[in-house]
């Protein structure tokens, strides 16, 4: 099967430091690759993911992250370069417009945020053209009528984690600084419980550094350390080293691609049971789902109950590429097959 791939044009693929979707992307054009079908990922120029790829901007547009125009413009430039798949599966939001005015290969997309009022009208308006995935159950439960194809969890490969013995003596936050993330959050319950603390966030845009300024450094020490935004290597070994990831998210989020990272450490995640997170995390399995602050500084104290050799197991087992991968190539293929199309040979 000959699959098209357009990623975002925010950030590379994959993303040099913080990035979710642009992981997920990557992850899946190699693993699809790797079972055997051609996979043309439409990127940004300055991608590294290694597949063939096509893009309209030299470089990615992080500057002009949420805006209309650019991303419009990339995904206009994508869908003729990728006519001649057998499907396309489309990573943005502008790019269903484009496909609902086009004939061509059937698509499939996937949201990578929460179904807003907003966007579930977006989708609602092109599901019977466009096959819709959600990254969770719960996700898919907010969608506001919208026609859920498949709900498919994240996966990632575990060859790119080291799993870890968490000698490093620290508990970890990762991801972006944002309130809806409860960095500041993170920083009393490690003080609370008298742990070191390590924030690893992206922090660009202003909301974010206002948030820093006014929440998140009153609360910093010598046991709770702001070490800017990790890249990739950075970032794994912060995961392998760390006693837990605490996520005391503050919103619905749909997945939590950083939760399975860690569990692909062999780092167990003490979180808080919104969104996804009981999706991810298996109470007194693989962490700890508490309820508030004084029930998370209790967990985190006894997170030496959490074999790690149980989260990386589970991980494997539940969030690995190879799984993700045939969950969207069983999509495909009865996508494909409904069309009555013929299958490019791989």
């Amino acid at each position: 099967m000959r699959i098209g791939l357009i990623a975002p044009p925010w950030l590379a693929v994959p993303p040099p430091c913080y990035g979710g979707t642009e992981e997920v992307v990557d992850t899946l054009a190699r693993g699809l690759e790797k079972a055997g079908h051609r996979v043309q990922l439409f990127t940004t120029g300055d991608a590294t993911c290694q597949v063939p790829k096509t893009f309209a901007y030299p470089e990615a547009e992080r500057g002009r992250l949420g805006s209309t125009i650019p991303e419009l413009y990339h995904t206009l430039c994508a869908y003729p370069a990728l006519q001649d798949c057998d499907i396309i599966h489309d990573h943005t939001v502008a790019g269903l417009f484009v496909a609902s005015l086009r004939d061509g290969p059937p698509v499939v997309t996937t949201n990578h945020g929460p179904f807003t009022k907003e966007l579930s009208k977006i989708y609602r308006a092109v599901q019977d053209r466009v096959a819709i995935v959600a990254v969770s159950h719960h996700q898919a439960s907010q969608a506001g009528g919208v026609r859920i194809a498949r709900v498919i969890h994240h996966g990632l490969d575990p060859e790119a984690y080291q799993a870890g013995d968490g000698a490093g003596g620290y508990l970890l936050f990762l991801g972006r600084m944002s309130p809806d993330k409860g960095v500041h959050v993170a920083a009393r319950v490690a003080r609370a419980a008298g742990r070191r603390l390590l924030i690893a966030a992206k922090m660009q845009e202003p909301l974010e550094r206002r948030y820093f300024d006014e929440k998140v450094e009153p609360l910093l020490n010598d046991d709770v350390v702001y070490l800017g935004e990790a890249d990739r290597t950075t970032k794994k070994r912060l995961l392998a080293d760390a006693e837990a990831l605490i996520n005391p998210i503050q919103w619905p989020e749909p997945f939590g691609l950083v939760m399975i990272e860690a569990l692909a450490s062999g780092t167990p995640v003490v979180a808080f049971p919104a969104g996804a997170a009981p999706e991810i995390v298996e109470d007194a399995v693989t962490g700890f789902l508490s309820h508030d602050e004084s029930e998370m500084v209790q967990a985190v104290r006894r997170i030496g109950q959490v074999d790690r050799d149980s989260c990386r197991r589970r991980f494997v087992e539940r969030f690995s590429a190879r799984r993700m991968v045939q969950d969207h190539l069983d999509l495909y293929t009865e996508i494909v097959d409904s069309r009555g199309s013929k299958v490019t040979a791989a």
